[in-house]
């Protein structure tokens, strides 16, 4: 398992943004995951339209470094 921390801002509100965590199965390096992250952001994007993705990362569920 691995976590994308994503960073989004309110289309509306550029100034407003928030972090979410989305995880999924994988077998991979944190570094592999940054390159094979862009398809779960592009669907959940897709879900939040009122979102925009500013940055992101990957790590491990539950792990002390959260922070981008």
């Amino acid at each position: 398992m691995i976590e994308i921390i994503l960073t989004v801002c309110a289309i509306a509100d550029p100034a407003h943004c928030e972090e979410k965590y989305l995880q999924f199965a994988w077998d991979g390096s944190v570094e592999q995951c940054m390159m094979a992250a862009q398809p779960y952001i592009a669907e959940w994007i897709g879900k939040h339209p009122q979102w925009q993705a500013r940055k992101w990362s990957c790590n491990y569920p539950d792990s002390k470094k959260r922070k981008i």
